[in-house]
């Protein structure tokens, strides 16, 4: 651990011992109305997290604003999250019953529970027609509720949906740093093979190859040597206990642990935590930013504003479009591109399972913690990057749950609805058909060479395919047109976005680390050359 890592995580101990919203070292929030700061961050996903630490390590004073809260102090049961079995309030954002992405099971309707009071939880799903969407809500955005898989897009299909990005610097300089950064490790093969924690896997593997189909390892953030410890009993479980979309107690290098940490250890970042931006507004060469502060049960306790230099939109691909489209829409921005809203997609995301022989159990203790996939990516028609998912429920389900990664050239777009001051998502459910037909190829092959069927269980209307939500929301703000070829926001300089709003709608793996090794290469040249001169 280096020294500026730890003294990054005992400010984010010392703030949850206080109780503090805000971590780190006093900023302009402190002075004078309206405050001052040369950088505003929105957000603390992962395109904010490194754009924050490279302003705080090149000695830039600078502040992030996180709608969620700070995810380090234990509830009652001495957890500072709870697991996909029993959740509790802690788990959804502000929702009186939680939004698990399988609805039933077995046909009944004892997936999703009633949580109580709303409340600021770490999970959010927020549902358009035809679409609901997956983020998290917390200092550390998506990382706090992903399964951690951590892989790098095949060359030929980011070139192709990122051409005028330097792939040469991506995949040799920038993927690299990000997968270091982030804390990227591998399973060790031979307990692969062994543990009965990823017996699912294995089964779902076995199927696919009798199918004539590839699989292939992921690598991912959640500590495997921990996993190991964890199966032993020698450390508390997390993987293992039911931890993973309500956030995880041990085991997972999210970016409190990595990249916020170290943005915070360089003494120039502070965070401000359940605090929304609402307004965005030019002010001379900088901008004016409207904000207001919640607390945990939604109450807004403090309404205010404070002014930067340089605003970085790192809210995420729903969140950063809506600001923008505001923005433009309200008249504080008018000039903003006719780009903003534009490109946005589903990554491909669709949902499957299916129905194993009673010869071909799966296992009881599942890890939570992906990590094979079946590659059909270079199918001519039908590519497809199917994820293995666990299903831990506790008990034996003879099933096969998959995420499928898909190439679909639908693309929704966003436009600002000034009844509800909310950007809507104009996506039709044909849309999804691209998805399910790729998805359905790779399936209906396995089920033919296994003899096995699809799970109908687990998706209202009995389908066997869930394409009407996602967890790898991409676009809206897209790189090279709502911005250059760096984020800038066209026509507006010291106006940024480094978040998956760049992405136009599909990288056909898991996005995160796109995301991250995106973002170090746009603060880079924006450091190199912009701030320079401010």
């Amino acid at each position: 651990m280096t020294r500026r890592r730890f003294a990054g995580l005992t400010a984010l101990t010392a703030a949850a011992a206080t109780g503090l919203t805000r971590i780190g070292p006093a900023d302009a929030s402190d002075t004078a109305a309206p405050p001052y700061v040369p950088a505003l961050v929105v957000g603390t996903g992962y395109g904010a997290a490194v754009t924050a630490l490279r302003l705080g390590a090149a000695g830039i004073k600078t502040t992030m604003i996180e709608m969620g809260q700070l995810w380090t102090t234990p509830g009652k049961d001495g957890k500072v999250f709870c697991s996909t079995l029993s959740p509790d309030r802690r788990s959804m954002w502000f929702n009186r019953k939680t939004k698990a992405p399988l609805d039933t099971f077995l046909w009944l309707d004892v997936v999703n529970r009633d949580i109580g009071t709303p409340y600021a939880g770490v999970l959010d799903r927020i549902d358009f027609p035809n679409m609901g969407v997956y983020v998290g809500r917390g200092v550390g955005g998506g990382s706090l509720v992903n399964g951690g898989m951590a892989p790098t897009p095949q060359r030929a299909y980011f070139e192709k949906m990122l051409p005028q990005v330097d792939a040469d610097a991506m995949y040799k300089r920038y993927f690299p740093l990000a997968r270091r950064m982030l804390g990227v490790n591998s399973i060790d093969p031979h307990y692969l093979e062994k543990t009965p924690i990823y017996k699912f896997a294995r089964v779902s593997r076995r199927h696919a190859h009798q199918a004539g189909f590839k699989t292939t390892v992921i690598p991912n953030v959640y500590d495997f040597k921990y996993l190991q410890r964890e199966e032993k009993k020698q450390v508390p479980r997390s993987a293992l206990a039911g931890e993973v979309i309500y956030g995880n107690n041990h085991g997972k290098q999210s970016l409190d642990k990595t990249y916020l940490a170290d943005a915070l250890g360089t003494g120039n970042v502070t965070i401000r935590t359940l605090t929304r931006v609402t307004t965005i507004h030019q002010q001379g060469k900088g901008y004016l930013v409207g904000l207001e502060q919640i607390d945990a049960w939604g109450k807004v306790i403090r309404r205010s504003e404070i002014s930067c230099g340089s605003l970085f939109l790192g809210a995420g691909s729903v969140g950063t479009t809506e600001l923008l489209l505001r923005a433009r829409e309200t008249g504080t921005l008018p000039d903003l591109p006719a780009a903003i809203g534009a490109g946005w997609g589903t990554n491909g995301n669709v949902m499957t399972a299916r129905a194993n022989h009673l010869w071909d159990p799966t296992g009881s203790l599942q890890s939570t913690i992906p990590t094979l996939a079946i590659d059909n990516w270079n199918h001519p028609k039908y590519p497809s990057f199917a994820e293995i998912a666990p299903l831990p429920v506790g008990i034996e389900t003879f099933a096969s749950l998959y995420l499928a990664i898909t190439v679909n050239p639908e693309r929704g777009r966003f436009t600002y609805n000034h009844n509800t001051d909310r950007a809507d998502l104009h996506w039709g459910a044909h849309q999804s058909t691209p998805s399910i037909r790729s998805a359905q190829f790779l399936f209906d092959k396995i089920n033919k060479a296994i003899g096995t069927t699809y799970r109908r269980d687990l998706f209202t209307g009995n389908r066997a395919f869930a394409a009407d939500f996602c967890y790898h929301p991409l676009g809206g703000a897209l790189l090279g047109k709502a911005t250059d070829n760096y984020g800038r926001v066209r026509n507006h300089p010291g106006l940024y976005v480094t978040d998956s709003s760049l992405i136009p709608g599909s990288l056909g793996v898991n996005p995160f680390v796109t995301i991250t090794a995106l973002a170090e290469r746009n603060i880079a040249q924006v450091l190199a050359s912009d701030l320079k001169r401010r």
